[in-house]
């Protein structure tokens, strides 16, 4: 059994392309200078430019399914979900509402407001240090709404249940719905349950669907981020994916981890309190931190943009911000806060934490203006109290996410293919 007590550091990464860095010593510096010598002198585009230019060229191209049957990968986050939701749901279901691609639908009725949202769980095993898949359907699909922007206000549960399922272990998922489903101030209100033959469902399936009141004036996107913003994380992160694979038992891996599920609709209406400046009914879990930098200046509509890092970790959620926006976010490796356990762990197995699943956490984007405010806001919430600026907007290159490595180089961190920990959520 191998025990992780959190030492070392992962500097890696998985498949990052290097766009440069420092030399280890003078040997190489007469190469280097051959290099930039050669690279003014030459006509044409720069290597680096050509890399660019084929990423460019490859993500304008219309997203096409190359593959006859679905694979695992298609379920990841990363890559092969992009273009299964590109090339066949929404160029099927195009409509306004659905084209953002957001976390849930913006619906106006009359003078009202709303978000909806639905959302599915697959996770393995269905009970797992810190939750079950339970809590998981309930705190998901409440944190949906609430990087919306919205106040959730009612939930749907739906059960597909595999035939020999034990009862008792359906009433402690029940049980732990309900639970999450008061913390987080919701009702559910209505659902469906179907059962499969035995061998068909792996036991226990669960889907929510959940509305919630946008009561603020509120606009946020991943289309929305600018140069100059600021990019923030609520916490330490990756802890939700490690867990669940610990948890399998399928590695002689020990760690002291849990899952860091939980509902995140007090923290973001902290958060867009202290930087909107407005006091509407937020529902609740609001008391703590409403009340942290809320300094006049804080700019109104500040909050560019919220996303719960969930499949495919922050990595994803900034690429998406990049690719959405036109805009490259460039973030500090060391700005990035990570457990030890959880890195440890990554080290071991060679993942790089910014791609696997929190459950508790999101990706805040505000105007650089308000960044102070919006830590403030958040650290003064329990589920923020870990909370990190990891990175800035910038203008160049357009559609990138760029890390700035502890030893000084750059690289490209891209929207993996498959995912490393499927069946998380």
């Amino acid at each position: 059994m191998t025990r992780i007590e959190g030492t070392g550091t992962d500097r890696t990464g998985l498949g990052g392309t290097d766009l440069g860095g420092t030399s280890i010593g003078g040997t190489a510096d007469w190469a280097e200078a051959a290099v930039r010598e050669h690279a003014a002198d030459a006509e044409g585009p720069s290597r680096e430019e050509q890399v660019l230019e084929r990423i460019d060229r490859a993500r304008r191209r219309k997203a096409r399914v190359k593959e006859e049957h679905i694979t695992m990968a298609h379920g990841s986050g990363g890559k092969a979900t992009q273009t299964l939701v590109e090339a066949v749901f929404l160029d099927t279901f195009r409509n306004p509402l659905l084209e953002p691609l957001e976390d849930g639908a913006v619906l106006e009725i009359g003078s009202t407001r709303l978000a909806f949202t639905t959302d599915s769980y697959v996770v393995s095993p269905l009970f797992f240090p810190g939750g079950d898949i339970g809590d998981l359907a309930v705190n998901g699909t409440v944190n949906d709404l609430s990087v919306c922007g919205a106040r959730p206000l009612y939930l749907s549960a739906g059960f597909v249940l595999e035939e020999g399922f034990p009862v008792e272990d359906l009433r402690r998922i029940t049980a732990s719905m309900a639970a999450a489903a008061a913390a987080a101030g919701v009702l559910i209100v209505t659902g469906d349950t179907k059962v499969v033959q035995r061998g068909k469902a792996d036991g226990c399936y669960v889907n929510t669907a959940g509305v919630g009141l946008l009561g603020r004036a509120t606009n946020l996107g991943v289309a929305r981020a600018r140069p100059g913003d600021a990019v923030l994380v609520s916490g330490p992160i990756g802890e939700h994916g490690v867990t669940i694979m610990l948890a399998r038992g399928e590695l002689d891996i020990e760690a002291d981890l849990t899952s860091d599920t939980a509902p995140l609709n007090g923290l973001t209406a902290a958060l867009l309190d202290a930087c909107t400046g407005t006091d509407t009914d937020t529902g609740a879990g609001t008391d703590a931190g409403t009340d942290a930098g809320t300094d006049a200046g804080a700019g109104t509509g500040a909050v560019r943009c919220l996303r719960d890092a969930t499949r495919g970790g922050v990595a994803t959620i900034l690429n998406e911000i990049a690719r959405a926006s036109g805009v490259a976010v460039v973030v500090d490796e060391d700005a990035i806060p990570v457990r030890p356990g959880v890195r440890g762990a990554c080290e071991l197995l060679g993942i790089d934490p910014l791609y696997v699943a929190c459950e508790g956490r999101m990706v805040v984007v505000v105007d650089g203006a308000a960044a102070d405010t919006a830590l403030a806001a958040l650290r003064g919430h329990p589920l923020g109290e870990g909370a990190a600026l990891i990175g800035r907007i910038k203008d160049d290159p357009p559609g990138l996410v760029l890390l700035k490595t502890t030893f000084g180089g750059t690289r490209i961190v891209d929207l993996l293919v498959g995912d490393p920990l499927p069946r998380i959520c």
